[in-house]
């Protein structure tokens, strides 16, 4: 015979038994869903073109550490500076085809060996000068998805655009106007660049950017093309040029105003990710343009400072040396343009906003008997 508390604890007893069960399986089906959770977050490795301890790297390096938060930790960036993994330009272009690295920040003009729409896809001599023209054109003219389209065609994704600074010149003396760069051995970029330049004389010498400064101090150029004053007061160029070369007054740079970066990631890694993740990419490329541009624009006027006190002459290209460079650069453009149906159509875009009376660099006249 079973007594009324032996009853009362009998009963009490199942249900116990199926609390701490319910318990144990809700525990574990949490830490399966924590699993699967960890185990589907994505690892990029992107390198950039910057060298560790510049401002452009620890920009670019504080911003790819950023995603994880933002992604809510589905997606994160692990960045490498210039060499790290790829040891130079076309190993890294190469590395991100192959899959070896998911993405690169590079200077888009860099390709245009391999890709000869990239000359139109950062600015060129005497071209769009302004940034808010670049992000114009890509954003709002169509740009952006043609440049898409022919990336697509190499195995890679162009995400976007990041805008850095204007080009300028250091040199060993003075260069006053166009006259004093004849003779002049210069590190230029390849491409649109070193042909209008060679018309006045220049021999260009590609080199990267860590090769700049040892090639100024033994003399093996006389001058270099680099970044704006930020990055190259930080790479020393005050210990071995006496002077900067700029362009009219509002324009540092006739012939790479807008010297364009960009985020550009394997074809098969972008597809794979999650669409709203592939938007946040995107939108975070364009929210890093604007802060790594004013960023650096800062950094500018400091650095300037600095070159004046290190002694640093400055001189500017006339509004008339700018007319002359862009008479000799037409034919250049075109060149360019009819390398292939991508170069042209991205060429096109450009013609018909710099034709446009808003912008109203060029007209008829300046391009008759063009082709």
């Amino acid at each position: 015979m079973i007594d009324n508390n032996q009853k009362i604890e009998h009963r009490g007893a199942a249900p116990r038994r199926g609390l701490f069960k319910t318990l144990a399986v809700s525990a574990a089906i949490g830490a399966t869903l924590l699993a699967s959770s960890v185990h589907a977050a994505t690892t990029w490795k992107i390198q950039s073109v910057w060298d560790a301890g510049t401002v452009g790297f620890d920009l670019f390096e504080e911003w790819c550490n950023g995603i994880e938060e933002k992604s809510d930790g589905e997606l994160k960036f692990t960045c490498f500076p210039a060499k790290a993994v790829a040891a130079d330009n076309n190993g890294l272009f190469d590395a991100v085809r192959n899959g070896v690295l998911q993405g690169m920040n590079p200077f888009t003009l860099y390709w245009s060996g391999k890709i000869p729409a990239s000359v139109f896809l950062s600015s060129y001599p005497a071209g769009p000068d302004q940034p808010h023209q670049w992000d114009t054109m890509f954003y709002a003219l169509g740009m952006l998805e043609k440049t898409r389209e022919i990336y697509e065609k190499f195995g890679l994704f162009y995400v976007g655009p990041i805008q850095h600074d204007a080009n300028i010149i250091h040199s060993k003396e003075p260069v006053d106007g166009l006259e004093d760069l004849k003779g002049l051995k210069m590190r230029l970029p390849g491409g649109m660049v070193a042909e209008v330049f060679a018309e006045f004389g220049v021999s260009a010498v590609s080199l990267p950017g860590s090769d700049i400064f040892p090639a100024l101090e033994k003399g093996t150029i006389d001058a270099a093309d680099y970044v704006g004053p930020a990055v190259n007061w930080e790479l020393g160029f005050s210990q071995v040029t006496n002077h900067i070369l700029m362009g009219p007054p509002g324009v540092m740079s006739v012939y790479q105003p807008v010297d364009l970066m960009d985020l550009t990631i394997n074809l098969r890694a972008w597809n794979a990710l999650d669409p709203k993740l592939q938007q946040l990419v995107e939108d975070e490329v364009r929210n890093y343009s604007q802060k790594h541009y004013l960023a650096i624009q800062a950094r500018n006027i400091e650095a300037m400072a600095k070159f004046k006190e290190a002694g640093t002459s400055v001189s500017r290209l006339s509004q008339e040396d700018l007319q002359e460079f862009r008479r000799a650069a037409i034919p250049v453009w075109y060149r360019w343009a009819n390398k292939d149906e991508d170069a042209k159509a991205i060429f096109d875009i450009q013609l018909e906003y710099m034709m446009n009376d808003t912008v109203g660099y060029i007209n008829e006249e300046d391009i008759k008997g063009m082709k």
